[in-house]
């Protein structure tokens, strides 16, 4: 048996032809169906739904064997005991610091909110610079409008929404794409499963990028 761990909405959606073409496909839609564990075309592989967040602490305890987490996820949780066979070139978009457009230069230590805490924090670190972040889960924009925050931390696609808000992003933290990830332990055991499964998705992300 082989379970994979995905998140709803955009990995959903992009790993699944990538799936397809590694010839596991589900039998129920998961946009209708509200069970979380999905049955496949293939007896032996079920597709597991859960939060994008969640996926790779599933992983890495071996409730599910794979699963696709976007890099942004994986930076933030630390990733021990978890490979990162393969990098889907999925769900991409970018980790950006970001700061009110002709903001002045805010005097004394910046605020940074941000659902991205560590990744957020280790970032300083490495320059050096000494910085108060503060944990937030949605609506990041509204943190430097209503004066909570200097900057923000979060990841952007086209950056309409910073726009929108008169933000602007001005430093790149990391450029963000999902990865397939594996358990350690679990890799030794059912590697032939699991090292096919690999193949067959680099061949199928390696075909989708030689065509555009």
């Amino acid at each position: 048996m082989l379970k994979i761990a995905l998140s709803k909405g955009r990995i959903f959606n992009e790993t699944l032809p990538l799936l397809a073409q590694a010839g596991i496909e589900p039998i129920e839609d998961p946009e209708t169906s509200r069970k979380l564990i999905l049955n496949t075309n293939q007896a032996e592989v079920k597709l597991v739904v859960i939060r994008a967040t969640d996926v790779p602490t599933y992983v890495e305890y071996g409730a599910t064997d794979v699963g696709v987490a976007g890099k942004d996820v994986l930076l933030e949780h630390g990733g021990e005991g978890l490979y990162e066979p393969v990098d889907l070139q999925i769900a991409r978009c970018r980790l950006m610091v970001a700061a009110p457009i002709n903001a002045p230069l805010p005097r004394g230590r910046l605020r940074i909110a941000t659902k991205y805490v560590n990744t957020t924090q280790r970032y300083y670190a490495e320059k050096g610079e000494q910085v108060e972040v503060i944990k937030l889960y949605g609506s990041m924009e509204l943190a430097p409008l209503v004066g909570l925050a200097d900057r923000i931390v979060d990841v952007v696609d086209t950056g309409n929404t910073l726009r929108a808000n008169g933000l602007q992003a001005i430093e790149l933290i990391a450029e963000i794409s999902s990865r397939l990830i594996v358990n350690k332990a679990i890799m030794k055991m059912k590697s032939k499963q699991i090292n096919q499964l690999i193949q067959q998705l680099q061949l199928a992300v390696n075909k989708t990028h030689s065509h555009s």
